[in-house]
């Protein structure tokens, strides 16, 4: 079982960023592939990215590419998600997940574990 714990999330006007951080302890955290979901009040949480286990493969949701940043310490445990160029609609709690299989999924039934969220909220 991996413990997972969210921080860096907070306020920013649009056009600005923000860095989110997942630190993870349990079991080892190269084995599990790591992924970031958003869930806005009244919405269905969707996927933000994902990386593969050694940190080589990427994923983004459409609405984030070229904006986020996935990444991945293997050493330190942790996973991180570096957002630009935030605009209103990134407004959310954003999740960080860990999935103990080798294929990367986008969908959030496929992980299986969870972080407690941490909230972004960004100012127009």
């Amino acid at each position: 079982q991996v413990q997972l714990v969210e921080s860096g999330g907070g306020l920013a006007q649009a056009g600005g960023s923000l860095r989110l951080s997942c630190a993870a302890s349990g079991r080892t955290f190269s084995s599990y592939v790591m992924g970031w979901f958003r869930q806005a009040p009244g919405k269905e949480r969707e996927f933000v990215a994902a990386i593969s286990r050694s940190g080589s493969s990427t994923f983004y949701a459409d609405s984030v590419k070229g904006r986020f940043t996935i990444s991945r310490d293997n050493a330190k445990n942790t996973v991180y998600l570096q957002m630009n160029s935030l605009k209103p609609e990134d407004t959310a709690v954003y999740y960080c997940a860990a999935d103990q299989g080798a294929v990367v999924y986008t969908t959030f039934r496929n992980y299986d574990y969870w972080g407690q969220g941490t909230q972004v909220t960004v100012s127009s």
